[in-house]
């Protein structure tokens, strides 16, 4: 590579094991309309045909190729900044390609935009031949205020600049370096988006992305980590409301589910969140509050409720406010109220943290556990169905659906006192995966939570 000339763009190629994608990722780029660019590949310690594709382009005068140990890909990211030279810097899997007019646009935007230190473009969904999925295009940027949906980890175009100030990225994670360098740099520098597709994303087995428990995990940790960081401010108190048998026929606390109570599983979450400074337990039930008091003592305060507030066409915050002020009696008044319903026993401690972490470094007044809705879904217009969310090839990130699940609503005492609902406002969501999206509503849904609760129990014997 000649290292005269300082280029524009730095491109770069990670890549572990992906020989029989790489050559296409490299010939995406040095097929770039814009021509003032250097290309940096560095194989992890592939043990496939890599090194054999990569020592074709060894001698190009824009390329620089890296063949290292195994590293992971935040450090081999460091290590691509550490060598760029470009006024701007892209990542660019293996396992991807990219528009031949990407480094056109992108940078065009950078150049134009003195203000904005990231950019990225709409992309497409391919499968492992190449083919088509799906379109994904992205919300216009220039109207979201809610910063809460993160750049691709690749085909994102960075001010080289900002990102040594920001110290780089973080290698304590192994994976989702894109939603870790977006919470970072959102707070500081503008970003913006181009809908055009300039990218185009590789859907296979073997992707990383697709282990959906490890991304949720490890964007928790992302969040927790910079929210900790800042300073934690809020405060919260959850607050468990429960009918009971005798006015709620599918009100069953004390049923057993997996060797436990059902209101166990949901107890046990809340009191093992370490963003929740109380629990409290609020029903006309007294067997279920003796049980309650003699299983959990001082750690949760139970409330006694009227059966008018329970009954079943009432509003659920006059039972918020009855048990926040009975709560509020001797203790600190709370930022901020968890009301978790029993009938979700899956939902974990982290879901309950990590939506306190969403609610403070997004500022938004509640914060819901969601499901992304992918099936087709249909409305009765009075002549027959319609859709409401289709399956086809273009995904408009604005028409996108989301199933409330888990039970569990994060919610400002100041936003529910000034409104007098738990709803409305500015909605942040936490994505939950399935086991802790899982509702019981029939004897059905009993007996596989049964079995996912006797699976659960023994995989923590098996771990002690």
């Amino acid at each position: 590579m000649n290292k005269a000339n300082v280029p524009l763009v730095t491109v770069y190629i990670t890549n572990h094991n992906y020989g029989r994608f790489l050559d296409q990722a490299i010939q995406s780029v040095l097929k770039q309309t814009l021509e003032d660019f250097e290309l940096i590949i560095i194989d992890d310690g592939s043990s496939d045909n890599s090194r054999e594709i990569i020592e074709r382009y060894a001698d190009r005068e824009k390329v620089l190729v890296i063949f290292q140990q195994n590293k992971g890909l935040s450090v081999s990211n460091n290590i691509a900044l550490r060598m760029a030279r470009g006024r701007y810097l892209l990542r660019l899997d293996a396992d991807d390609y990219l528009d031949e007019n990407a480094l056109l646009v992108l940078s065009g935007i950078l150049e134009r935009n003195p203000d904005i230190g990231m950019v990225f473009p709409d992309y497409f969904l391919v499968d492992e031949h190449g083919g088509i999925l799906d379109h994904v295009c992205r919300h216009n940027f220039a109207e979201v205020t809610l910063l809460d949906q993160p750049a691709h980890g690749a085909g994102t175009l960075i001010r080289r600049q900002l990102l040594l100030e920001m110290g780089g990225y973080d290698e304590y994670f192994r994976c989702q370096d894109g939603y870790d360098l977006w919470i970072r740099f959102i707070q500081h520098y503008q970003v913006q988006n181009v809908n055009l597709p300039l990218f185009y994303y590789r859907r296979h087995a073997e992707n990383l992305t697709r282990d959906e428990e490890l991304i949720l995990t490890t964007r928790a940790q992302i969040l927790e980590k910079q929210v900790r960081k800042n300073g934690r401010q809020l405060s919260a108190v959850a607050i468990i409301p429960v009918r009971g048998h005798n006015i709620d026929s599918g009100s069953l606390p004390l049923r057993p589910l997996g060797g436990r109570a059902l209101i166990d599983w949901t107890l046990e979450a809340a009191l093992g969140a370490k963003r929740l400074s109380g629990v409290v337990v609020t029903s006309p039930d007294e067997e279920l509050l003796k049980y309650v008091s003699q299983n959990y003592g001082e750690r949760v305060l139970t409330v006694k409720r009227e059966r008018k507030l329970a009954s079943l066409n009432t509003q659920i915050e006059e039972t918020i406010f009855h048990a926040l002020k009975e709560y509020s009696a001797n203790r600190p008044v709370p930022d901020a109220i968890a009301i978790l319903f029993i009938e979700s026993p899956f939902r974990t401690s982290r879901s309950i943290d990590n939506a306190m972490d969403v609610m403070e470094w997004f500022d938004t007044d509640i914060v819901v556990g969601v499901r992304p809705e992918i099936d087709v879904i249909y409305r009765h217009n009075g002549q027959g169905l319609e859709t409401v969310r289709q399956v086809h090839t273009l995904r408009l990130e604005r028409e996108e659906l989301y199933r409330e699940v888990g039970q569990m609503r994060l919610i400002k005492r100041e936003f529910l006192e000034q409104q007098r609902q738990v709803e409305g406002g500015r909605v942040g969501h936490v994505v939950l995966d399935q086991r802790a999206a899982w509702r019981l509503r029939s004897e059905y849904d009993w007996e596989l939570a049964e079995c996912q609760a006797n699976s659960q129990n023994n995989s923590q014997s098996e771990r002690k």
